[in-house]
């Protein structure tokens, strides 16, 4: 048997430097198929879809509201040809209802343990309108490597550069943030994996350069400082998002390879000014995230923190608009305020403005967006800064033996061009 398994193409922030990464969700997803499945994956946004009859059933799956419109497209054309599609992915679990009215089956929850039951369905002509597992989570200790193998590798390299791979060492989240749909994709409680398990699975994986996707690595302090003792003697140089402050966590992420970190930045304390030093001075470089729009924000406000994120020397930045995603508390207040004007999924994509702000009008929020990409980057390009944090784990690579990047390549390393994220 033959799945047509498709990731759909959306469109990028113009202001971001992106760069091509291979999605995660599909490589998860193949990992739970039988093994007699054929699974023949295509990466939109790096790759043509291929409309032919050669597969037996189409599964498309979508992580982003973004992408959720394109999805139906591309169903609607195969299913006018007859083929079956069956949708999964949080952007699936965030607009089912929407969804089951362009596809023959929507899978919701997460895949392990559940696909022979998909596929014995789809075999025998009775496949489900709906498999709903979002409140049943399989055992974490049941989640081995995903199927990397599925991915074209030399797509996600950028002049000789290779991007990072993804993998995830936990599930769920125990803490409740406003714009946050993670609670309702993956549960209210912390679930991580056995470290032996992520150990296991980082052992797979060819690339030396990682994303770990978890929504907070900073939730179970026993079990982060036992997964980063573990993944010392591995020489992986990594990226996540926050991790524990503490010394002794940041001294042994700094050993198991932390390259730098996703750091939420939502005020202008001195507690986030001295938690960018103190990664800083474990080697971590910091990205911070910075939300703008949120009810608790003025036009000073936004303008105030412009000017600190200034000060306290961040390696990079990233500014994204507050966005009402489906299944948050955002969406539930700002729908019963009547304030969303916006529900064209295609503008979902954090950096269009979809609702009406509570201090100043939509347009002014739009512009300070703007603003505040071009006022980060005024005097050092994003791509710039993103040449110095290529070149930083280089430099770590080599010291240390790891290197695979050929070094002629190296000349022509470069991030003036868009390449997608």
């Amino acid at each position: 048997m033959k799945l047509r398994l498709i990731y759909p193409k959306w469109e990028k922030l113009a202001e971001q430097t992106t760069f091509n990464l291979p999605p995660h969700g599909p490589v998860v997803m193949a990992a739970a198929l039988p093994d007699y499945v054929e699974v023949e994956f295509i990466d939109e946004n790096v790759q043509e879809i291929i409309f032919d009859d050669k597969a037996d059933l189409i599964a498309i799956s979508v992580m982003l509201t973004a992408q959720i419109k394109r999805g139906w497209q591309i169903a609607a054309r195969f299913r006018k040809a007859g083929k079956k599609v069956i949708f999964g992915g949080i952007a699936t679990m965030l607009h089912a209802q929407e969804t089951l009215e362009h596809a023959d089956s929507v899978f919701l929850g997460e895949a392990e343990g559940r696909m022979d039951e998909v596929i014995n369905d789809f075999k025998n002509n009775r496949l489900k309108k709906v498999y709903n597992y979002l409140l049943k989570h399989p055992d974490m200790s049941s989640i081995g490597p995903a199927r990397r193998d599925i991915l074209t590798h030399e797509l996600y390299f950028h002049k000789g550069v290779q991007m990072v791979d993804l993998i995830h060492a936990s599930r769920g989240c125990r803490f409740t943030c406003y714009p946050c749909c993670v609670n309702f994709l993956g549960g209210k409680l912390f679930r991580p994996r056995p470290v032996d398990k992520v150990v296991e699975e980082l052992e797979t994986i060819d690339n030396n350069r990682l994303f770990i996707v978890d929504n907070s690595l900073a939730q179970d302090i026993k079990w982060e400082k036992e997964l980063f003792k573990a993944m010392i003697p591995l020489k992986k140089k990594w990226c996540s998002h926050t991790i524990e402050d503490k010394p002794e966590v940041l001294d042994l992420a700094a050993q198991a390879g932390a390259w730098y970190v996703y750091q939420a930045i939502i005020d202008t304390s001195e507690y986030i000014k001295e938690r960018i030093k103190k990664y800083h001075d474990y080697g971590i470089m910091v990205e911070g995230t910075i939300l703008l729009g949120m009810d608790n924000q003025t036009e000073d406000d936004i303008l105030k923190l412009i000017d600190f994120l200034m000060e306290i020397e961040l390696d990079l930045a990233e500014f994204t608009v507050m966005t009402p995603f489906r299944h948050t508390k955002a969406y539930d207040d700002l729908l019963r305020q009547g304030r969303i004007f916006d529900t064209n999924w295609d503008n979902y994509n954090s950096g269009k403005v979809v609702f009406k702000p509570k201090h100043m009008k939509p347009e002014r929020l739009q512009k300070l967006y703007h603003y505040a990409w071009d006022t980060f980057y005024k005097h050092e390009s994003q791509e710039q800064k993103m040449f110095k944090l290529i070149m930083n784990v280089i430099e770590k690579e080599i010291k240390d033996g790891t290197f695979k990047t050929r070094r002629e390549d190296l000349a022509n390393v470069s991030f003036g061009n868009k390449i997608n994220r």
